[in-house]
């Protein structure tokens, strides 16, 4: 297969004939288990990924610039998912420098999201009224190319004052969730990360304690015993991951996820819509399904955030709804996730849905279902 899509590049691959390695010793290895092995081995440079992936001139030159817009670092077990000879495979597209993130439109910002203006501590995002983000590190074991935080994500430059944070939620009783987020948590250890999730719940105002993280996905080997046994003491606790397409979705993956349910952590899936990667229909609603099956509650589809640099990865909103339309009434409710728009600016996640009220007055509304037939719903 790797050889048909040689025959179709053009122009033709430059390392087409090269023997590249693979991790195959490494992975017979109780070490591949070892999430703190893999974070250590991650690739981080040119030079490493030329070992495993043959990288086009595009990409090369892409390198050179890469670190000024954000960090480049993968792990073993997610090079291992890439194809190396094919430049268009879905993952790769989504860890791997192009020139295409050094072009920047005039709509796109440094802080799409308003979360700068909404830190009243460092660390801390108060955007709405009864909760908040805690961006407890920059630190993550895989960089994603369309972050929305590359203003501050392996920059050396995020500061988190914890104290603050703490007496900042003591102070505001209204504060009743609390998403601990980076960067990304789970690089820390059981032992950082406990602390952070017992002074939460300290303040008798939190009940909900959430966090986001990429790890089930990029690194699930980070998923072990002695970490859900910590989480699980702090019920409710909630997870979301990050997922974006079906190749994601591997045994080590399935092995990381069932562990977590049968914890009684409850997931919520947050997938970003990219073009050229997942932005099919038919692919989407797969991905919705199999993480249903892992028992993630598919939650949140977001419109790629106009972050600088990541105008190739942005679809039309029509493409978001288009994939809306498949997935309503064509499979399980639970398999479908909510499409938002994270508001340019700072104003929040605003849900985009199909239009599937046609017309209302007095005493009617008239509906289509899915498949476009109408009906209309009295109210006496």
């Amino acid at each position: 297969m790797a050889q048909m899509l040689i025959n179709h590049l053009d122009p033709p691959l430059p390392c087409s004939g090269k023997v590249f390695k693979t991790f195959a010793a490494e992975k017979l290895s109780p070490e591949w288990q070892d999430w703190k092995w893999q974070f250590r081995n991650r690739i981080t440079s040119l030079e490493q990924l030329k070992d495993y992936i043959c990288v086009t001139a595009e990409e090369e030159k892409a390198f050179q610039a890469a670190g000024k817009n954000l960090p480049f670092a993968v792990t073993p077990y997610y090079i291992d998912l890439i194809d190396p000879l094919d430049p268009n495979d879905p993952l790769r597209k989504t860890v791997i420098p192009r020139m295409t993130e050094f072009t920047t439109t005039a709509a796109e910002m440094v802080d799409p999201c308003g979360e700068d203006s909404h830190m009243p501590v460092p660390g801390l995002v108060h955007r709405y009224p009864d909760r908040v983000l805690f961006l407890v590190n920059e630190t993550c074991s895989v960089y994603c190319r369309y972050c929305t935080r590359s203003r501050i994500v392996g920059s050396g430059k995020h500061k988190v004052e914890f104290e603050e944070v703490y007496d900042y939620l003591r102070n505001h009783p209204e504060v009743r969730d609390v998403l601990i987020s980076g960067g990304d948590p789970l690089v820390m250890s059981d032992e950082k990360l406990e602390g952070i999730i017992s002074n939460l719940r300290a303040i008798p105002s939190i009940e909900v304690v959430r966090l986001g993280t990429k790890m089930p996905t990029v690194l699930p080997q980070r998923i072990t015993e002695n970490l859900v046994n910590m989480l699980k003491k702090y019920h409710p606790f909630f997870m979301s991951i990050h997922f974006l397409h079906p190749n994601e979705i591997t045994p080590e993956v399935e092995r990381a996820c069932n562990m977590l349910a049968d914890a009684g952590i409850p997931t919520f899936s947050q997938t970003v819509l990219l073009k050229g990667v997942n932005d099919d229909p038919v692919l989407m609603k797969s991905l919705m399904q199999k993480m249903l099956k892992l028992r993630i509650r598919p939650y949140y589809i977001y419109q790629c955030d106009p972050v600088q640099g990541t105008s190739h990865f942005r679809t039309s909103i029509d493409k978001g709804l288009e994939i809306m339309e498949h997935l309503r009434g064509h499979t399980t409710g639970y398999a479908i996730p909510t499409y938002v728009v994270d508001a340019p600016g700072g104003g929040g996640k605003i849900p985009v849905s199909p239009d599937y009220v046609l017309s209302r007055e007095p005493g009617k509304t008239v509906l289509r279902n899915f498949k476009g037939d109408v009906y209309e719903y009295i109210e006496e």
